[in-house]
């Protein structure tokens, strides 16, 4: 079968994504066959993959998974988050990026790097993306025991991932980093996608925004295109709760760890958290711009260590 490639180019996308070109349809139907019935001209006439349709969403990333990361196995269920793949491997790419200008502009491979994900999920999706481009190890940390034995199912059914992925169940929801950082234990960076929404009705309606803006027509109740369960999309109070709650927990692990990091959605979110972070006395902290599409976001970092601090790290875990 062959295929006109969709013609918008990914351009926002970090200069190292796999996926900032021209998706290849016939590699990806190659790679995961049933993705061909979910196939049909856009707007443009070109050839595209139906994204108001969640199984051809989940179809589509398990093709670029398989096709440009080497994963064979890669299931969980559909009520879970499915991730955009290009748009979590530019938060990896970035973080690699964050890395590099506290080692002198080199970036770090390998098992020199241990990375925490904050709320893995099912999918287990940053960890495989961090192993596959960079090598890091990972503890994936998780609230929902499915979703830690779904990570686990992953990493266990693909080799490329042996032995680089510890799943760490957070028996606290309370809790984000106390339970799962080891009081001697030391991690470069953390790394956390935060629920976007304070309550299921404006889950609701961010939902049908999204369908009607894919599809053009307006429905009821929506089904939402890349999945997730609540605790995944919801948390009370919101996106800047969540990382408010992530910025205190953060000043009792100052020691433990080099670069925290989130991702923030909403700009207007942004004045509380750099008040928060002041609050709390961190030494630096970043933002750091992303884009995907129509979508802007940002990552924004902090390190509660001085400078003496940092070359000691560096100097007893990264050896420069």
């Amino acid at each position: 079968m062959s295929l006109k490639k969709d013609r918008e180019e990914k351009s926002q996308l970090h200069s190292r994504n796999k996926n900032r070109g021209l998706y290849d349809l016939n590699a990806l139907v190659a790679a995961v066959p049933q993705l061909a019935d979910f196939i049909k001209p856009n707007k443009f006439g070109n050839d595209s993959v139906d994204f108001s349709n969640p199984v051809a969403v989940k179809l589509l990333n398990k093709a670029l998974l398989n096709h440009y990361y080497g994963i064979q196995h890669w299931d969980f269920p559909d009520k879970n988050l499915c991730p955009p793949i290009p748009g979590r491997a530019d938060y990896i790419h970035y973080l690699a990026d964050l890395l590099a200008e506290s080692n002198n502009g080199t970036i770090s491979l390998g098992n020199k790097i241990t990375c925490l994900d904050v709320g893995t999920g099912a999918s287990c999706i940053y960890p495989i993306l961090g192993v596959t481009e960079y090598n890091w190890n990972f503890i994936a940390s998780d609230i929902a025991i499915a979703s830690i034995e779904s990570a686990k199912s992953i990493t266990d059914t693909n080799p490329i991932l042996k032995d680089k992925i510890e799943c760490r169940l957070q028996n606290n929801p309370k809790n984000i980093f106390t339970g799962i950082i080891g009081t001697q234990e030391k991690i470069d960076v953390t790394l956390c996608n935060p629920p976007f929404h304070s309550s299921a009705e404006e889950a609701q309606k961010g939902t049908q925004r999204k369908v009607k803006n894919l599809s053009g027509k307006k429905h009821k109740t929506p089904e939402l295109n890349f999945a997730g369960i609540s605790n995944e999309l919801i948390y009370d109070g919101g996106e800047y709760r969540f990382v408010a709650t992530m910025i205190t927990e953060s000043q009792k692990m100052a020691k433990n760890c080099y670069w925290f990091t989130t991702l923030v959605s909403k700009q207007s979110n942004l004045k509380g958290i750099y008040k928060a972070l002041d609050h709390v006395g961190a030494n630096v902290v970043k933002t750091i711009p992303m884009g995907t599409g129509n979508k802007s976001t940002r990552i924004v970092a902090w390190t509660f260590l001085n400078e003496k601090e940092q070359k000691e790290w560096r100097e007893s875990r990264w050896r420069i």
